[in-house]
């Protein structure tokens, strides 16, 4: 009797990660297979072993010590690094493309595409490294800082700020970013949650940085501008992209409101005149609108002020108060006194942010031009304010 020998069964273990990237189908092919099937944590690991081999080692220092979300963001450039670590070459090829005819019609044409994957890597750095210098050279003196004095660890009243800054609004931007590389669009008003966590408009200009980095990569890819922007966000939808421009738009307004806000606040020397504290105790007003994201200026400044804005949020009236007195305004109780009653106008906003953000940065003769422009009836205003009253902005003349 015949015995059949059992053939035996290998057990082959199924590649997966970087070992499963397809390496024959060209870098397009292998740059999807990054964004889809590698962990950012890893892509980012990739992206740091690659600088630290490849430049000099305070190049390399400086780049490797950016902040974290300048990595996570770029994987186009992480799949470049890898591409170039297996040796292989950035290769044309040919794309098709939409072309208007001069007549009116459109039509498919093949065009030579190159993506030079070095130039992607080299702009990385060169964005990166200035971010990681400033970074190193605050620990470097903070380190200095702890060497002179052992017993109390010294931070200076900016780092601390600095620090504030990184624990708070920029892991929300963090959070936000992350979000929309999942393909999510979640609702982001940065203007209230500067103010949730405390923070003033000193740190609108940190944030703006990060959000003008933002908005340029966007634009550039949208715009079709520059190569490397183009592929680096290839994957995500115009219309996605042209709702998340602007939402950048947004928030840097926000910035310039916050700016404005901390300005209306900052604190001021009383006037010589020794009765203005006593004139204001008594005056009621709004000190700030989330809605239309205004803050009330110190009402002591009233005081032989000549002109003064303001703006009741619930009403939306505007109002601009002329003196006709030589010293300024005086406040008595809850009214404005000393009041040019001819060219004292208010009027109400149909759209208020659109001229809001007018009132508090402009010049007066700007103000008007704006102003003319609007088709609403104006009024005379009585001088009274009140609780819904924003005091938005003094003027001297």
């Amino acid at each position: 009797m015949a015995v059949t020998k059992k053939k035996k069964s290998i057990n082959y273990r199924v590649k997966t990660g970087l070992a499963a990237a397809p390496l024959d189908k060209g870098f397009e092919a292998f740059k999807a297979y990054c964004y889809s099937d590698i962990d950012r944590k890893e892509m980012v690991l990739i992206m740091k072993a690659y600088v630290k081999a490849t430049y000099p080692k305070a190049k390399a220092a400086a780049v490797l010590a950016a902040p974290e979300h300048m990595y996570t963001v770029r994987v186009h450039v992480g799949a470049a690094m890898q591409w170039v670590n297996y040796g292989l070459q950035f290769v044309p090829r040919t794309v098709k493309r939409k072309v208007l005819l001069t007549d009116g019609r459109t039509t498919m044409r093949e065009e030579e595409f190159f993506y030079n994957g070095q130039e992607a890597i080299d702009r990385f750095v060169n964005e990166a490294m200035p971010v990681g210098e400033e970074i190193l050279k605050a620990k470097a003196l903070e380190k200095k800082l702890e060497d002179n004095t052992p017993a109390v660890a010294v931070v200076t009243p900016l780092q601390r700020y600095q620090q504030k800054l990184n624990e708070t609004i920029f892991v929300d931007l963090d959070d936000l970013e992350e979000e929309w590389i999942n393909g999510e669009e979640p609702e982001f008003d940065l203007y209230n949650r500067l103010r949730l966590h405390g923070l003033t408009g000193k740190a609108a200009d940190s944030v703006r940085k990060l959000l003008e980095g933002w908005l340029l990569d966007y634009t550039d890819s949208y715009n079709k501008v520059c190569e490397q922007a183009v592929e680096g966000y290839a994957h995500i939808k115009r219309t996605v992209m042209r709702r998340r421009i602007k939402h950048i738009e947004l928030m840097l307004a926000d910035c310039d409101k916050m700016k404005a806000a901390s300005a209306a606040t900052r604190k001021v020397s009383k006037p010589k005149v020794k009765s203005a504290d006593k004139q204001i105790t008594k005056l009621k007003f709004k000190k700030d609108d989330s809605e239309f994201k205004v803050v009330s200026i110190n009402p002591i400044l009233i005081i032989g002020a000549m002109r003064l804005y303001t703006f009741n949020a619930k009403t939306r009236e505007l109002t601009e108060y002329v003196s006709r007195l030589a010293d300024g305004f005086a406040v008595k109780g809850t009214t404005l006194q000393g009041i040019d009653e001819e060219v004292s106008r208010k009027i109400r906003l149909r759209k208020p942010e659109d001229l809001l953000p007018t009132v508090l940065s402009k010049t007066n003769k700007q103000i008007n031009t704006a102003w003319d422009k609007l088709t609403t009836k104006q009024s005379k205003p009585n001088g009274r304010i009140n609780d819904d009253t924003v005091l938005l902005k003094v003027m001297a003349k």
